[in-house]
């Protein structure tokens, strides 16, 4: 008898599943959206982490749909989503129409893992009064009081590079100079702490942000479903960073505060808000106010400050080092594009007596060129995602995108679509040139750092740090060889 009972229960919650799986993967068929054909439990993510990336399955979907409609149907894991391909109806979603999908949707669990209460991972009212506060550091007067900071560092940075050169005997690993070059920039210019990642390789510093990208807490495969299942995720408690990172970083902080309250210590930076945000919190308090654990705009608690911090160093840290290391790859094995730049940095510095300035940086057009170009065939952020927050119908059309439904931007595909690049693959830096710039499609067929209200904040200190790894290595020095890098 309990057998039986058994047996039937098993196969009426497996018919249950599957019932809901069905109808779940039907959802775009019966809208008459194009699509790809999903696999139970999986959708449109078959191989992810195994034997593709998932910049390869939006490439196969936007090559496959991009001639014959303006969006595609996407399925992941058990999550629907849809793929926008017209850049018109781009610019709708990112600027024109951006109330309708202001939410990221990535996972943040502040409860569990307070460091994912960040400006980058949350939504909503959170999200709106963080970024008004923190867009405060990143103006541009704030970013150049930075730059000199950042040419200090760059100033060890040359002389690191002198010893990996004289040390002819080892191979140079390109991509861990650059990380350990922003890991310094980043740790003085938030922190105001001496990271000496140039000096000493396996610093702690250095070796925190490694771990956080080599060392994660879960599998590709894992971390996918949390980023396409948030709320089931956050439902089972689970978190992004692993404990040992989340205690380092809320030490480091909490230690700075210190310091900086002892001494007396302004340096007008990074940390400076977030103890000034912490301090009106606590004046508020104080006053017998009663505040909510999410209300920002009184300002932050201990936890919510760590966040901030945290991400300040994630997203530098990975994206600027990310882009410098392409950036020398590119340089390496296109010569006559190295030239040409060293020709330009040299003609320009021996108008500012050799010193890399704010403004001799300005007049560096052609290195602007090589950035971009690196940005746009090697995408930090291969996709932006958004969430629709509120039933959207889209333009000249009977469809409604509904509320809760995943937005994914294909940005890596649309860089490297041949009807807005011509021969993507090649790296052309004078795709960028003034004239060139003209003839391109007028809606956003280049989105590095995003666009409209919820674009990169640290856009403008990127572009600076990014830039300061090229003009040391375009000394007078013999050129970079693709045996090196």
């Amino acid at each position: 008898m309990f057998i039986t009972l058994l047996i039937t229960l098993l196969v009426v919650t497996c018919l249950a599943v599957y019932l809901k799986l069905r109808k779940l993967y039907s959802y775009w068929s019966k809208l008459g959206v194009p699509h790809e054909k999903p696999l139970f439990f999986l959708g449109n993510m078959k191989g992810l982490g195994y034997s593709c990336h998932g910049t390869e399955i939006n490439r196969r979907i936007y090559k496959k749909f991009k001639d014959s409609s303006p969006i595609a149907g996407f399925y992941t894991f058990l999550t629907k989503a849809v793929i926008i391909m017209d850049l018109d109806l781009i610019k709708n979603i990112l600027i024109k129409d951006f109330q309708y999908f202001n939410d990221r949707g990535l996972f943040h669990n502040e409860r569990d893992d307070p460091l994912t209460g960040n400006l980058l991972f949350l939504d909503g009212n959170a999200w709106r009064m963080l970024r008004q506060k923190m867009s405060a550091v990143f103006t541009s007067s704030k970013v150049k009081i930075m730059f000199s900071t950042i040419v200090m560092v760059a100033a060890k940075l040359e002389h690191a590079c002198d010893i990996v050169v004289n040390n002819r005997e080892h191979q140079i690993e390109v991509e861990d100079l650059c990380a350990r070059f922003t890991t310094d920039v980043i740790g003085t210019c938030a922190f105001g702490i001496e990271c000496n990642s140039l000096e000493e390789p396996k610093a702690e510093f250095r070796e925190m942000g490694r771990n956080i990208f080599e060392q994660p807490r879960h599998s590709l495969l894992v971390q996918s479903f949390m980023i396409c299942n948030v709320d089931l995720a956050r439902q089972l408690r689970m978190k992004i960073f692993r404990n040992d990172t989340s205690k380092f970083f809320m030490s480091v902080v909490k230690e700075t505060i210190k310091l900086r309250k002892k001494d007396q210590i302004k340096r007008n930076d990074f940390m400076d808000l977030l103890i000034e945000l912490m301090e009106k919190r606590e004046k508020l308090l104080k006053q017998g106010q009663r505040i909510k654990e999410d209300d920002m705009a009184s300002g932050l608690t201990f936890e919510q400050a760590c966040a901030q911090a945290m991400v300040f160093f994630v997203a530098g840290f990975d994206t600027s080092s990310a882009t410098m290391s392409f950036c020398l790859y590119e340089l390496a094995l296109n010569p006559d594009i190295q030239r040409k730049l060293r020709e330009e940095i040299l003609t320009v510095l021996e108008k500012y007596n050799s010193q890399i300035t704010y403004e001799s940086l300005k007049e560096m057009t052609y290195l602007e060129q090589v950035f971009n170009e690196t940005l746009r065939k090697y995408p930090v952020a291969p996709l932006l995602p958004r969430v629709c927050v509120k039933d959207y119908r889209l333009p000249n059309s009977d469809l409604t995108l509904e509320k809760g439904l995943g937005i994914i931007i294909p940005i890596d595909a649309i860089h490297h679509d041949p009807e807005y690049f011509k021969e993507p693959e090649i790296f052309n830096p004078d795709r960028f040139a003034s004239a060139a710039m003209a003839q391109q499609h007028p809606a956003f067929s280049f989105l590095p750092f995003g666009e409209g209200p919820r674009n990169c904040i640290g856009m403008r200190f990127e572009n600076l740090v990014t830039k300061n790894l090229p003009l040391n290595y375009m000394s007078p020095q013999p050129l970079i060889r693709s045996s090196t890098v």
